[in-house]
């Protein structure tokens, strides 16, 4: 069913009507600066004009950015390496992953994770329920991985690539000697 302009008109003047009569609280926003965060409202004019100039980005699941794919080329195992070092550990470790879409350090943790030989479930906190788990086990930061043990008891928790490897290099270890 077509509108007339007049209708069109009349609807964006009643928006226009009640955005005008909108009463709400103001919002303190907190972003990272020179290694903290802090509320934007303190920031100097520099550094809030800084700010007014960031852009938010969801790293797409299929393009990973080119430094990134270098970084998970080199932390990753090779392939060989996943067959060797840990189809003997995939049934002692179960891990769940916790991510963001616009996380801009989750792509290679996931990366790695996901050539491991074991089974794990991954968790995207923007989600109802993700949220839910996360709070659960206290996760405050993406990306985050808990590896859980046969009984189901979590033994370690990661937020890089590099802490996973430690961790999995050293059980290994372990289970050799």
């Amino acid at each position: 069913m077509a509108r007339t302009l007049e209708e069109v008109n009349k609807e964006i003047q009643e928006v226009k009507d009640e955005l005008a009569n909108l009463k709400g609280t103001k919002t303190e926003v907190y972003a990272r600066i020179v290694g903290y965060y802090r509320s934007v409202a303190n920031w100097n004019k520099g550094k809030r004009e800084e700010y007014n100039h960031r852009k938010l980005f969801s790293a797409d699941e299929n393009s990973v950015c080119s430094h990134l794919k270098n970084v998970v080329s080199e932390e990753a195992p090779k392939q060989e390496e996943k067959q060797s070092s840990f189809v003997q550990n995939d049934r002692d470790y179960t891990y769940e992953f916790f991510m963001r879409k616009t996380c801009p350090n989750c792509p290679p943790v996931k990366e790695y994770v996901s050539l491991l030989d074991i089974t794990g479930t991954f968790v995207d906190v923007d989600t109802k329920e993700g949220l839910e788990r996360a709070t659960e086990l206290g996760i405050l930061a993406a990306p985050t991985v808990v590896v859980f043990d046969t009984e189901g008891k979590e033994c370690f928790r990661a937020r890089t690539v590099q802490d996973l490897r430690n961790f999995f290099e050293s059980h290994l270890q372990a289970k050799a000697v």
